[in-house]
């Protein structure tokens, strides 16, 4: 018996391609679904770790980074775990994590430096890559699984601050020495915050075994866990020292070296509440919301109108060696008796490592 051969048609081959077609696309809605990526089928399969819910991760987050980091973010990731506790890590789609973040943006308290809640939106979103960032270094997710890589930032605008002028540093310094519970207190932080430009954190982290008396340094250990000695002058390393002496902290060198008068350690209330007294004299205050950060902006651009940027960089304790677009900065950068040279010309005051 002969068999025989009937070619298949030209309709009939485009019929068996589209049903091909048809059969991948239902392949790849099925693996989607099943959050399984085809190259992974092209290798044999390795055991995963379960992906943990925000309300089982967030702790460990919390456990890993620095102090100072887990109450930046501990808000926002308390929200998180209200919104999203039960819920896996992988679960959040790069929309949802949007609609939140303008949820956020919607609520966040309007105070008179506000901005419409961007910088609230840009710590969550921040907040959030923090979870997913120790998430992958964990592998218990891989970058491409990251929904907050996906999920842009809304745009910083320039800051608001800038350096007052001589008359207004005149005013705060009156208005400190001349008001409130505890004028030599309040007067020793803005002069302090005026010769090293540090931020409120330095201040405030001050030991008395950070006081090196002969060089006339102080140690100020700032955010991201950086550190420096920073020139300061005869006078105000005597006042911190006198300071030390009458509040308790001369027995304690590794405490907190600024107290009150009963040597209890001062907090950022402190700050908060000289402030808002200053304010109350000093209307302008209140209209700018003006903090010991607008003193750190004065410092600074006066020494970079005066000594130039690459010790006013050195002074803010910008030592950001690896910074491309700085590469200059490797070649140039100040040296700590530049820094105490700028601070003899602000202060007046000759300084042992001034050139």
């Amino acid at each position: 018996m002969t068999t025989q051969f009937t070619p298949s048609t030209g309709s009939e081959a485009q019929a068996s391609g589209a049903a091909d077609r048809e059969l991948v696309a239902a392949a790849r809605v099925l693996l989607q679904r099943m959050n399984v990526d085809p190259v992974d089928l092209m290798t044999d399969p390795v055991d995963r770790p379960a992906v943990p819910t925000f309300d089982a991760y967030i702790p460990q987050v919390e456990d890993a980074v620095t102090p100072s980091t887990a109450k930046t973010y501990g808000s926002y990731w308390n929200r998180i775990r209200a919104k999203w506790g039960s819920r896996t890590l992988l679960e959040p789609t790069p929309t949802e994590i949007k609609q939140f973040a303008e949820e956020i943006k919607a609520n966040a308290i309007q105070r008179r430096n506000s901005r419409g809640g961007r910088g609230t939106a840009e710590n969550f979103i921040a907040a959030l890559r923090c979870i997913y960032r120790h998430a992958e270094d964990d592998e218990l997710i891989k970058p491409d699984e990251n929904p907050a890589r996906r999920t842009a930032k809304p745009r910083r605008q320039g800051s608001v601050r800038h350096a007052l002028s001589a008359n207004q540093m005149s005013e705060i310094n009156f208005y400190a020495s001349a008001t409130g519970d505890d004028p030599e207190l309040d007067t020793l932080l803005l002069r302090l915050h005026t010769e090293s430009a540090c931020r409120t954190g330095g201040a405030l982290s001050l030991r008395l075994r950070d006081l090196n008396e002969d060089q006339c340094l102080i140690y100020l250990r700032e955010k991201d866990g950086t550190a420096r000695w920073q020139p300061v002058s005869r006078s105000l390393m005597t006042a911190l020292l006198d300071h030390a002496r009458e509040r308790g902290a001369a027995g304690d060198p590794g405490g907190q070296l600024l107290r009150y008068r009963n040597g209890n350690r001062i907090t950022h209330r402190r700050y908060d509440h000289l402030w808002v007294r200053l304010g109350r004299y000093l209307p302008w205050i209140t209209t700018l919301n003006v903090s010991a950060h607008w003193i750190r902006h004065t410092t600074l651009t006066w020494v970079e109108r005066n000594f130039g940027f690459a010790i006013a960089h050195a002074y803010a304790g910008h030592f950001d060696e690896g910074d491309t677009k700085n590469a200059t900065m490797t070649y140039v950068k100040a040296a700590v008796h530049d820094v105490a040279t700028a601070l003899s010309a602000l202060t007046g005051e000759p300084h042992p490592l001034a050139a």
